[in-house]
């Protein structure tokens, strides 16, 4: 029997409505999880748990008349410590931020709240959300529940470890650089990165910031495919300046099980080495889903060279981001940039022309990236799901010495640069891709590693749909061991 922490929100919801719980019990539960593991791990670095009893027995009462909120009455979650939740800290981990209590709620989050969910906290995030780590100067360090000396993940760390220790029922991360995905796949739970622009992202975001930038999404992340899927259509929808003229109708999934799907997998590329225990375990999936009768090729592939494409990635992907650097640093990229040989392809290189982009250069990568959704649009009309890796390896040990881009992580008996992995985060980001992660098995090492399912455009429904089906007849969630 699954303990009550380790439920998936969709079952949790289940409970309070079958009235086996009260909410008020169920937020308790998990407030005494966070009292005796977050100590360790350090993954929820704000709470309010006052205000969530008060909404809590609301929801008991309101229950108690018949009146159900939504689909997550009276489910207890925590946030990204990103998103804007009236009356907590928004501070992306930015030191000079530390005192901003916003007076407003991210749009998905104000979603949430109206599904019926009760907020309690907040999960850590590394400094601008610009690391595969979770550490800053203002809430410390947070560990892996599979091994304290190892990364979570960044930049949705805390709400990948809240939710593999069983602190928390849901969360919301968001992603530009696989920062959903990378945490779910160190941690062994599940993420989606959605279709760009499906989910407002409206209210994740520092002060004075209103317009979305390119690339970047947020989505739920859960214990369950199912998880996902409910996260999805409440967060999902147009923002209140399209609410006048459109709507989103995601097309449904018609796969009734795994043998219904078409799967391409593309385990290994020259912009990425991957950790050869992690690949074995992505070959062994992918051969489940062989026996499983799904229609599986590991020779199929978008038609596209990806190594441009993992340069446009680059570009664009700091281009998005330089708009919170102050203007001298933008002067020392810009300085980097003068200075670098026009063959010069290192990842520095890069983020320095990226960081300096003129308007006429990004308009000419945009039209290329373009391009390239074509033609994964023209792949994704034979194929259902690509499945690739989510990053190089699993969970590394935590290194917080120097700059994040001159950092190394072990793989295949050498070290290579942390940035590298970039490529699988790129791969579907740059194109707008919607992918999910979930759980792939456990290394020899006793490290949980995941799968990178990658769909066509608003094709949201087809991945998690893949996830749920691959739980069910493969493998789904594991809890780390100690915190039963």
């Amino acid at each position: 029997m699954v303990a009550l922490h380790y439920k998936s929100a969709v079952e949790l919801a289940q409970m309070i409505r079958n009235k086996s719980i009260s909410c008020v019990k169920m937020l308790e539960c998990f407030l005494a999880r966070v009292d005796a593991h977050n100590p360790t791990l350090n993954a929820i670095v704000w709470m309010d748990a006052e205000e969530a009893r008060k909404r809590a027995t609301a929801a008991d009462n309101a229950l108690a008349k018949g009146d159900v909120w939504g689909p997550l009455h009276g489910v207890p979650m925590t946030i990204k410590e990103s998103y804007q939740l009236s009356g907590s800290p928004t501070t992306w981990g930015v030191p000079t931020l530390k005192d901003n209590i916003t007076k407003t709620t991210a749009l998905a989050i104000e979603r949430l709240i109206a599904a019926g969910a009760i907020i309690f906290g907040k999960t850590n995030v590394p400094i601008y959300l610009a690391d595969w780590q979770s550490f800053n100067a203002i809430y410390g360090t947070t560990s892996n529940p599979w091994d304290l000396t190892r990364t979570p993940g960044g930049s949705s760390g805390g709400s990948a470890a809240a939710l593999a220790a069983g602190l928390t029922g849901l969360d919301a991360g968001s992603d530009i650089g696989a920062s959903i995905r990378n945490p779910a796949h160190y941690c062994g739970v599940f993420g989606l990165k959605p279709t760009y622009g499906i989910i407002p992202p409206r209210g994740q975001a520092m002060p004075n910031t209103f317009a979305a930038a390119d690339i970047s999404v947020v989505g739920p992340m859960g214990r369950s495919a199912g998880d996902l899927a409910l996260g999805l259509d409440i967060m999902s929808g147009p923002d209140l300046l399209d609410n006048a003229g459109w709507r989103l109708e995601l097309p449904s999934a018609p796969q009734k099980s795994l043998k219904d799907f078409r799967v391409a997998v593309k385990l290994s590329d020259p912009n990425s080495e991957v950790d050869h225990t992690y690949s074995a375990q992505l070959q062994a999936l992918a051969d489940s889903l062989a026996k499983a009768g799904a229609t599986v090729s590991d020779t199929a592939h978008p038609d596209v060279d990806t190594r441009r494409l993992h340069e446009i990635y680059i570009l664009l992907l700091r281009a998005a981001t330089s708009g919170r650097a102050p203007d001298e640093e933008i002067c020392r990229w810009q300085e980097i940039a003068d200075g670098a040989l026009p063959d010069d392809q290192s990842y520095m290189v890069r983020m320095a022309r990226g960081n300096t982009l003129s308007h006429r250069h990004w308009l000419q990568l945009n039209n290329e990236r373009h391009a390239l959704r074509f033609k994964f649009s023209e792949f994704f009309k034979q194929w259902d799901i690509l499945l690739c890796p989510a990053a190089a390896s699993a969970a590394w040990p935590h290194d917080q010495d120097g700059e994040r881009h001159n950092r190394t992580i072990p793989l295949n008996d050498k070290l290579v640069a942390t940035t590298d992995q970039l490529f699988w985060a790129g791969f579907s980001g740059v194109v707008y891709l919607p992918s999910t992660v979930g759980p792939a098995g456990i290394t020899r090492e006793g490290l949980p590693v995941g799968y990178q399912a990658i769909a066509g455009h608003m094709q949201d429904k087809t991945a998690i749909r893949f996830s749920e089906l691959v739980a069910d007849e493969i493998i789904g969630f594991t809890p780390p061991p100690g915190y039963d």
